[in-house]
C-alpha cells in the first residue's frame, strides 16, 4: 500500500520504496550503526548491506496512513545498543514525518550483528 495525502492541487502518493530509502539513508547517518543487514532465511546468514542496497534492510508497511518501520541494523562493538536504538528512532521518526507528512506508528529495529569499526 503506498502512502497518499490530497491537497488542494490534486493527490500526492508515495511509494515505500521511496519511504525505505529515505530511512534507510538517515538510518546509516545515526551514531552506532555500522549498515542495514540483509538476513538469509535459509541459511540464517546475516550480511552487511551495500549503501546501494539500504532498501532491503528496511521493510515498510502502510495502515490506514500511517508508517511501521522494521530496520535489520547492523551495530558498532562498544556501543549502548539501547542508546543507538533511541537515537535511530528518534532521528528516523523526525526526519520521515517531515519528509512525508505521514505519521510514524512504531519502529521495530533488529540488531542482526555487531561489528569492529578500524
Amino acid at each position: 500500500m503506498k502512502g497518499y495525502m490530497n491537497t488542494q492541487l490534486g493527490e500526492v502518493i508515495i511509494d515505500t520504496d521511496v519511504i525505505a530509502k529515505y530511512a534507510g539513508a538517515n538510518a546509516i547517518e545515526c551514531f552506532g550503526i555500522v549498515g542495514m543487514a540483509a538476513v538469509n532465511m535459509k541459511d540464517g546468514l546475516v550480511r552487511l548491506l551495500k549503501r546501494e542496497s539500504l532498501t532491503h534492510g528496511i521493510n515498510v508497511v502502510m495502515n490506514d496512513n500511517k508508517i511501521t518501520l522494521d530496520f535489520h541494523v547492523i551495530v558498532s562493538y562498544g556501543v549502548s545498543i539501547s542508546a543507538v536504538a533511541d537515537n535511530l528512532i528518534s532521528t528516523v521518526k523526525y526526519k520521515v514525518e517531515e519528509f512525508t507528512g505521514l505519521e510514524i506508528e512504531k519502529i521495530n529495529i533488529f540488531v542482526e550483528g555487531v561489528r569492529v569499526i578500524d
